[in-house]
């Protein structure tokens, strides 16, 4: 009879216990939301836009005859005029039309700095440039040389910082990173398993590479990127070449 009644009771106690653990669920549901995040470190824009506007200043400080005949702030007038819609279209979330306005941009900033710097090695050879605008005008292009390239290694690596933020870490690309060599326990324990490179890790690159002619500490992985570096060294080589002649008076 005892027996009966714990038989009778039980399945009660657990449709009760049931419906209570699905009540809850819902609560906890409609007040913390379960679904997963969309993974968006919302890396900031200003770094590069800065890096282009100093670049701009940089090529407008520039002597007027390294421009070839051209006003001196119409680069930084077309950089500014570039970002603007850059900046609106990352707003807006157009982000495929802000990765071409930024290759265009890259390109038009590219082409001048070349542009310059040839004009500069035709005139020290020519004895056509005063000292003090050869020290001038050769600390501006080795600035905008290492600011230019790390802007380029920025929007290409890994698809571009959109790309990029798309993925929880950083495992591809054209670069092998430090942090991405580090095994998964060593990247919770530093607090880096979401670390994904910003335009400081490629500027820090850019630098390296206009100083030792060579990356330091990130292997160059890609064959577009090997290119570019290649150039950027080139460049860099160039404008030191420049100094070190006219010091011992060889040009």
């Amino acid at each position: 009879m005892i027996v009966a009644e714990h038989t009778k009771v039980l399945p009660q106690t657990i449709t009760k216990d049931l419906s209570f653990n699905a009540e809850m669920n819902r609560a906890t549901a409609g007040t913390v939301d379960i679904r997963p995040k969309h993974h968006w470190p919302a890396e900031p824009l200003w770094p590069p836009f800065v890096a282009m506007l100093a670049v701009g200043g940089l090529y407008a400080a520039l002597p007027a005859s390294l421009v070839g005949g051209a006003p001196r702030w119409l680069l930084a007038v077309i950089v500014v005029g570039l970002l603007t819609p850059i900046l609106l279209s990352h707003r807006s979330g157009n982000h495929y039309f802000a990765q071409v306005l930024g290759y265009i941009l890259n390109s038009i900033v590219t082409a001048a700095m070349i542009f310059s710097l040839a004009l500069l090695i035709s005139q020290v050879t020519e004895h056509k440039v005063t000292p003090a605008q050869l020290l001038r005008s050769a600390a501006a292009l080795w600035v905008s040389n290492f600011l230019v390239f790390a802007s380029w290694y920025w929007r290409l690596d890994g698809g571009g910082p959109h790309q990029r933020a798309r993925t929880p870490g950083h495992t591809d690309g054209a670069f092998l990173f430090p942090q991405m060599t580090m095994p998964p326990e060593a990247k919770i324990a530093a607090g880096e398993h979401d670390w994904e490179p910003n335009f400081v890790d490629y500027l820090f690159l850019a630098f390296n590479t206009s100083t030792a002619f060579s990356p330091t500490d990130v292997p160059v992985l890609s064959r577009w990127a090997k290119i570019l570096m290649m150039i950027q060294a080139m460049i860099s080589l160039l404008v030191l070449a420049l100094l070190a002649g006219r010091a011992v008076n060889i040009l």
